[in-house]
């Protein structure tokens, strides 16, 4: 990795770590897992990020804070043996992939009062866990709020591509990242060689492990019933994930993957204009096709092998969704072997009537922006299509 570094920048593995520990005064990270992803992460900024000096603040703002926050966690579980042995008990998580409405079923299924969901603020600060009595007043969502506002004002039109708030729920590639395996850095940042390492190299069992005591902290003094999870990500690492939660239920959104990857590479370019001086819908899409096909294979694969139990999935199609909400989620707890009460059902219509899919503008995008070949993405995506009965779209 004999990359130049300049030598004031604070782009470091030493450098970074140590800020995290000054601003902590902690110096345990817990096992070492988190510093092969964090050199390769640190390498593929430097050769490849093309970052800006805005850019550069960014990520290193990102990964100190990514590095506190594990200091703080490891720390809570050292001082409190009882966080982790608490059970995380089988969680569900949608795990469709990027662009085909896992946000809004996400969202909607998180207002069912019986699900423990993880908010943006709790996720962006977890020291000190969060705690029933004060989790609708902590000063923290503040915080949160300010700082959403700051990337809106810096990179204008995000919330309309992709809608959040400190009160909304947060992804899980964002608890993932302090152990650095996590697709967030490969959506924030052009990093080709780190997020290759990630799809095809990347051993992500730590991750999960980390993952679990991150949702044992953030439950200790707030619990719920049951988790709910989000993030596209875990489709690639369908395996790690039944490991560290065999009781776990996935609920999988489908979509024409050329629109997929049509929206993502959108989504991409308009993310990293933030960090980089170049970027481009083709460059994004000529990168981004190629994960994207490969989870829809293992997403297919780990139907056929049983790496997800059998009755442990649930699927629904994006047009279903889009069409009638309501049927598709009745559905899915039907599926899910849960009722689906009066209270949950009337406060997702409050939600859905409050929140619009244009309250923050409309996402327009095209396949042929993304100068790739309708003809050969759509042989690659055959196999998932087929598999999964997905319908083909008008593409634009």
């Amino acid at each position: 990795m004999g990359v130049i570094v300049r030598a004031d920048s604070q782009l470091s593995k030493p450098s970074l770590s140590a800020r995290a520990t000054d601003e902590t005064g902690l110096s345990d990270f817990g096992e070492d897992s988190w510093e092969e992803g964090l050199d390769r992460l640190v390498h593929s900024l430097h050769a490849e990020g093309d970052l800006t000096e805005v850019g550069e603040v960014v990520a290193v703002s990102m990964i100190v804070d990514f590095l506190k926050s594990r200091l703080w966690v490891i720390d809570w579980h050292h001082r409190h043996p009882e966080i982790g042995a608490a059970t995380v008990l089988d969680p569900v998580l949608v795990i469709g992939q990027p662009r085909t409405g896992t946000t809004i079923l996400f969202d909607l299924l998180a207002q069912d009062p019986r699900f423990r969901v993880p908010l943006t603020w709790e996720v962006a600060q977890p020291h000190p866990p969060p705690e029933t009595a004060t989790y609708n007043t902590d000063p923290r969502i503040g915080d949160a709020a300010i700082a959403q506002a700051m990337s809106e004002s810096l990179n204008p039109g995000f919330q309309s591509i992709h809608p959040s708030g400190p009160l909304r729920g947060q992804e899980c590639v964002a608890i993932t990242a302090g152990d650095f395996r996590s697709l967030l850095f490969s959506t924030a940042f052009h990093v080709p060689s780190y997020s290759r390492w990630l799809v095809w190299e990347a051993d992500m069992a730590s991750a999960y492990r980390y993952h679990r005591k991150f949702l044992q902290l953030l439950q200790w003094r707030h619990a719920g019933e049951r988790w709910l999870l989000k993030s596209p990500a875990h489709q690639w690492c369908l395996g790690a994930l039944f490991a560290e939660y065999p009781n776990a239920t996935i609920v999988q959104t489908h979509r024409d993957p050329l629109k997929v990857v049509a929206s993502t590479a959108s989504l991409t370019a308009h993310l990293q204009r933030m960090a980089r001086e170049h970027t481009s819908i083709p460059t994004q899409a000529t990168e981004w096709v190629d994960y994207l096909v490969e989870g829809n294979n293992r997403s297919v694969t780990a139907r056929e092998d049983g790496t997800v139990p059998e009755g442990r999935a649930v699927d629904l199609h994006f047009s279903a969704l889009m069409r009638d909400p309501w049927d598709s989620i009745a559905g899915v707890y039907e599926q899910m072997g849960m009722t689906l009460d009066s209270e949950a059902k009337d406060a997702m219509r409050v939600f859905y009537a409050d929140n619009p899919a244009d309250k923050h503008g409309v996402h327009r995008y095209t396949f042929s922006a993304t100068g790739l070949d309708v003809g050969e993405v759509r042989r690659r995506t055959r196999r998932y299509e087929d598999y999964f009965n997905v319908a083909q779209e008008a593409l634009g």
